[in-house]
């Protein structure tokens, strides 16, 4: 299989890194981006020294010029981005939904939510029939199971970011571009904590796969372990 072209935010860290690691592992070409330019190149030295090809680019998810910075030096390099993983994400909100003050809730929809569709936005032209974009999602963001009271915004967040994912795989169906949603599951990171059921590796395993070896043609999906779930 000949390499792949794949950007990946956050990927300092986290499931992010996980993805970067076992992706440059596959031979894949991976721009590896984070808001913070210390902790990213922190992270690009660590995978170099696994001889993964792989190259820094600063992006703030939050921030648009950042996106079209980013946008505009890795379109110098490639005319074409075969994978778009918007795994940057945050949780920050732990108490009831009546208590999320208003700057939380923006903060972590900007980022959860609009912030993977601006990027998407930006990089369109780079994508071409076959190309697939991957958004991280949560399973606290699913409605079927009724949700639950614990981080309302970042579920929220999460449910929004899997309305955005059908939307764009709408739009993208005629062109051949792949957009689905997948959940990690309850995984150890600074996020998930320590107390989580699954290793950072099996949190990465699905994103890889739908990366990698997933049907092209499966999209506009919600992903956990290979298989679809509900919304």
């Amino acid at each position: 299989m000949s390499s792949k072209n794949i950007l990946i935010t956050g990927a300092n860290k986290g499931i992010g890194f996980e993805t970067a690691r076992q992706l440059g592992n596959a031979g894949n070409y991976i721009f590896v981006t984070a808001r913070d330019e210390s902790k990213g190149l922190k992270a690009l030295k660590k995978l170099e020294s696994g001889n993964i090809k792989c190259e820094f680019v600063q992006l703030d998810v939050c921030d648009i010029e950042s996106i079209k910075s980013a946008y505009k030096i890795v379109s110098s390099k490639i005319d074409r981005l075969d994978v778009l993983i918007n795994n940057a994400g945050i949780l920050i909100d732990k108490s009831g939904i009546l208590n999320a003050e208003y700057e939380l809730i923006l903060k972590t929809i900007d980022t959860n939510s609009i912030g993977p569709l601006q990027i998407t936005q930006t990089f369109d032209s780079l994508f071409k029939s076959g190309s697939r974009v991957i958004n991280v999602s949560s399973g606290l963001g699913a409605i079927s199971d009724g949700m639950s009271k614990y981080a309302p915004i970042y579920s929220i967040s999460k449910t929004a970011l899997n309305a955005v994912t059908c939307q764009l795989a709408l739009t993208y169906r005629k062109r051949g571009v792949s957009v689905n949603s997948i959940s990690p599951g309850w995984v150890r990171t600074d996020l998930g904590g320590r107390g989580a059921s699954r290793s950072v590796e099996k949190g990465a395993e699905s994103i890889v796969w739908l990366a990698m070896d997933a049907p092209g043609e499966l999209t506009g999906k919600f992903i956990m372990d290979k298989h679809e779930i509900p919304w």
